[in-house]
């Protein structure tokens, strides 16, 4: 009997202390989900080769249309001005009198702002006068940021912001002495050789380009090519715009593209038709030059369009129409190009694609059904994708860590010079809306690729030196240290403009995979690398460029900015 009872006793007991040890583990996990940090996605830590999320700012004050990282570190933000209040205040009692706007003639918020990653407060307000909706612009040789056009009383305005750190006062100044010679509203830029000059291209009903500054006042020259692309959604807007390496101009419209020398007006190449769907505004894809080699002589220069939407979805927004699921990509320069299709993972409009210093290209926010426009999209596309050129057609994706942010209408993805990329926006409504399906975001991201994971540490370069300037063709040292000698074959330094975000188009992007030679140890864990300057301001204009040593396809831990400028 008392056997019996023991049996009994020790049964339940078990039972007891399993429930216990359950009620614990359950405890532990809801403890670990609410010491979570506040993020779009990802796990913390390693990421398993999908890459992180990180939270930098809960509430920037407005939501990013355009923005642009600067050579202190700093991002420069832009929303419209017609918006009315945003939900940041204006420093030092400044208000904004604007007699012809149309929502608030006396506005005492700021429409931009210069945000600094890391600071404890990030967030510095910025006084913009007119109307920056639907811009364009693109940083100068000497790291100015020209910012042109927009909408109503903004639509030929021409604005600069001479960057300063981040203790200091910088602020946007509007032109009052020029503008530009015709309205331009979802036109681009593009940065010329000269690295003062930068062309402007198309907008709205706009079929010219013209040239700021423009010191012979010459009027804005007409391009058929843009008239042709035009249709019944104006799908011509936000063209692509790359310098390509001989100093002509390539320039993709709707689902067209030409290269283009501007100095004569003449069309040197009409290339075929991109298959599939429209490309460019309100469609909303995306293009990138991919990576200039030098070991290939620069020579090899192609071009990557993804994205886009099916034409009549901007006709007809409540249908949500699936997007583009295609890239396409093409040799400008060959004898006989032609576009090679590749099919993304998923579908995507308003994806933004930055080049990043591992060589590939990430594809990031948009949505997977609809276009541009207040409302006309949906099924956010959480997931980015990242594009790996040198790989076979068909092996060339993979799929990244989901964010819980959706980014559609009015979003920007920069890449940091510490390799993160900053994604801020998304306003899907003509004015700043907090309730709903796709609320006004003021939240800011950063997104760490796969080559930031700390298994990647000993192997990640940090470059300790660097020269400040180069001038073209200059052979230059850059002392980086690394934990483990590297393979020479492997050894790459790259160098990457910055671009303005905006629209899912980042004008002026690109990246250059400069000439090195076998790094040489010069003391413990610290090598010496030799690298040579691009040999023309075609390939890069003269401008500040974020360099990155490139160790087995792992960035440096941070790049060094190098203004690169012409001989004297």
């Amino acid at each position: 009997m008392w056997r019996s009872l023991l049996k009994l006793y020790a049964f339940f007991l078990v039972i007891v202390l399993a429930a216990i040890a359950m009620a614990l583990l359950v405890t532990r996990k809801f403890m670990y989900i609410g010491k979570m940090p506040a993020q779009g996605g990802g796990a913390q830590g390693e990421s398993m080769g999908q890459g992180t999320w990180q939270l930098m700012s809960e509430n920037a004050g407005i939501a990013s249309m355009h923005a642009v990282v600067t050579r202190f570190g700093t991002v420069v933000m832009l929303d419209r001005t017609n918006i009315g209040a945003s939900q940041i205040n204006l420093t030092g009692a400044r208000c904004r009198h604007q007699p012809t706007e149309l929502t608030l003639k006396h506005d005492c918020t700021a429409h931009s702002i210069v945000f600094t990653p890391g600071l404890d407060n990030p967030v510095r307000p910025l006084y913009i006068q007119t109307d920056t909706w639907c811009s364009s612009g693109q940083l100068n040789g000497d790291g100015t940021i020209v910012q042109t056009g927009g909408d109503f009383e903004g639509i030929t305005k021409i604005r600069r912001f001479w960057p300063c750190a981040p203790d200091g006062n910088c602020d946007w100044v509007e032109s009052t002495k020029e503008s530009l010679k015709m309205g331009r509203w979802y036109a681009s830029n593009q940065l010329l050789p000269d690295g003062y000059t930068q062309i402007v291209v198309g907008g709205r009903n706009v079929f010219t380009y013209e040239y700021i500054p423009n010191p012979s006042a010459s009027p804005a020259t007409f391009l058929p090519f843009l008239q042709k692309t035009s249709d019944a959604q104006a799908d011509n807007l936000y063209p692509f715009l790359h310098l390509l390496p001989d100093g002509s101009l390539f320039i993709f419209a709707n689902r067209d593209s030409i290269i283009l020398n501007y100095t004569s007006n003449t069309i040197l190449k009409t290339l075929p038709t991109i298959p599939g769907e429209p490309r460019n505004y309100p469609s909303a894809g995306s293009s990138v030059m991919l990576p200039l080699r030098a070991a290939d002589g620069y020579a090899h220069v192609e071009i990557l369009v993804c994205g886009g939407a099916q034409y009549g979805a901007f006709l007809n927004p409540n249908q949500f129409l699936p997007a583009s699921q295609t890239c396409g990509r093409i040799d400008v320069l060959a004898t006989n190009p032609q576009w090679e299709m590749e099919t993304m993972p998923m579908r995507r409009t308003m994806g933004d694609m930055l080049l990043l210093p591992s060589e590939e290209v990430l594809i990031i926010n948009g949505a997977q059904n609809g276009c541009q426009g207040w409302g006309f999209a949906n099924n956010p596309a959480l997931s980015p994708v990242v594009y790996n050129p040198s790989k076979a057609n068909g092996e060339r994706f993979t799929t990244m860590a989901a964010t819980t942010i959706p980014r559609l209408y009015h979003s920007t993805a920069n890449l940091l010079p510490d390799g993160r990329v900053i994604v801020a926006g998304s306003n899907t409504h003509q004015y700043y809306t907090f309730t709903g399906e796709f609320p006004t975001e003021l939240r800011v991201e950063a997104f760490l690729p796969t080559y930031l994971d700390s298994v990647y540490n000993n192997m990640r370069p940090r470059i300790m030196q660097a020269p400040e300037k180069v001038t073209y063709s200059e052979s230059f040292e850059v002392r980086v240290a690394m934990a483990v000698a590297p393979a020479a074959k492997e050894i790459r330094m790259s160098l990457m403009s910055a671009p303005f975000s905006t629209h899912s188009f980042s004008q002026g992007q690109r990246l250059l995979s400069l000439q090195v030679l076998p790094p040489s140890a010069a003391e413990d864990n610290v090598y010496i690398i030799s690298a040579t300057a691009p040999s023309s301001a075609s390939l890069a204009p003269p401008s500040y460029y974020m360099l990155f040593a490139v160790n087995n396809g792992i960035p440096s831990a941070t790049c060094k900015w190098v203004q690169l400028v012409q001989n004297t």
